[in-house]
């Protein structure tokens, strides 16, 4: 991202899109205001929905068993039942499917390439389903503090180390045919890199060709393999990622997510709340997902910063929009061209030697 004099400015902003992640694939019930039944999921969508996030991050829980489902049936159905409630709200299936550990044994562990790649068959589809590009450890419990997880199973230290061991799988192998998938079925990638390098190999899909179209794109950190919780590596990342992405949008863990969520809303970023990230509230107290939007949306009222409407977010996300060469995707994304060859130097685009119009400067005396 570039960021210019006025960039600061709330009036200069994107209004601010709110995703509402509410279904805590990691958590079991008891554990926090997870719903479980299939009206109590819908019902938690619209609550959202009508607080102010845009924007869904679905997981699928079984009722009759409480567990993150991992049943196409039960999510093509669930979507179904999301379309009809909340009509307007962007629909982002987690790629994860579900990873939680159901046993003393079990590790926490994403699903085989073909399950996952069930995904970009969905039906009703999502709006966009998250992709994941490089391979890498995802501890999520490796930044948590103490009480973090009081009340919770996540308490068991058993669990805690079944979680500890958990690493997002994603080779070239995946990545590149979910990503061929999806194009073909009309559903748009969501990446979500935890670190810069697996931000670089997304640039290299689109340079490649590989990928075309609108970069959504979530900075992730929740320590232990993806980012921690230094402004630096947050701030190194929003200046790599490039700045015509059609959203950019901070994920982050426990109450260090109210710190970078606010960070994300005074630099034009977008945000991510809702319990599969974050149960306590800045007063170590229970907070529902429902007040965490609420609290977005505050939060953006007192900085001055417009919050989106459905139809603005999926204005901003250029929902359902696709490119259809390599050279028309960088150039929309605000990325210098591929070098032609015998190119010398740095890469910058060609003009027909004529002065664009001039732009006067907000204070001209100041250049003087």
């Amino acid at each position: 991202m570039y960021f210019t004099d006025d960039s600061l400015f709330p009036e200069n902003m994107q209004p601010l899109i709110i995703t509402a992640a509410p279904f805590g694939p990691e958590w079991l019930p008891g554990d926090c205001d997870i719903p479980l039944s299939w009206d109590e999921q819908v019902q938690r969508a619209v609550d959202c929905y009508n607080a102010g996030a845009t924007m869904l991050h679905v997981h699928v829980r079984d009722p009759k068993t409480g567990q993150g489902s991992t049943n196409f049936d039960e999510y093509n159905y669930f979507i179904g039942r999301l379309r009809h409630a909340v009509p307007k709200m962007i629909l982002q299936v987690g790629g994860s499917i579900s990873f939680a550990p159901h046993t003393d044994e079990a590790k926490a562990k994403w699903l085989d390439y073909d399950t996952r790649h069930m995904l970009t068959e969905l039906n009703p589809k999502p709006d966009c389903v998250t992709v994941t590009t490089g391979t890498t450890l995802w501890d999520v419990t490796m930044a948590f503090v103490p009480g973090d997880v009081t009340g919770t199973h996540l308490n068991d230290p058993k669990v805690q180390a079944a979680w500890s061991g958990m690493v997002v799988d994603s080779t070239p192998a995946f990545y590149i045919e979910h990503l061929k998938r999806l194009r073909k079925n009309g559903i748009q990638p969501y990446f979500v890199p935890g670190h810069v390098h697996q931000l670089e190999i997304i640039e290299r899909l689109i340079r490649t060709g590989v990928y075309m179209g609108p970069l959504n794109v979530a900075l992730c950190g929740y320590g232990g393999g993806s980012m921690g919780r230094n402004p630096f590596d947050w701030m190194e990342m929003l200046r790599r990622t490039p700045h015509g992405s059609s959203s950019v949008t901070f994920w982050s863990s426990m109450r260090g997510n109210i710190a970078i969520q606010t960070l994300a809303t005074i630099l034009g970023a977008h945000v991510r709340v809702g319990n599969e990230d974050n149960l306590w509230d800045m007063n170590k107290q229970r907070w529902e997902s429902v007040k965490q939007v609420e609290w977005a949306v505050k939060t953006a009222e007192h900085f001055g910063r417009k919050v989106a409407t459905a139809d603005e977010a999926r204005d901003i996300m250029k929902i359902g929009v696709w490119y259809d060469s390599v050279q028309d995707t960088l150039f929309k994304l605000g990325l210098p061209p591929n070098r032609a060859e015998g190119q010398k130097g740095f890469l910058t685009y060609d003009t027909d030697g004529r002065l664009p119009k001039a732009t006067a400067p907000s204070n001209p005396t100041s250049i003087l």
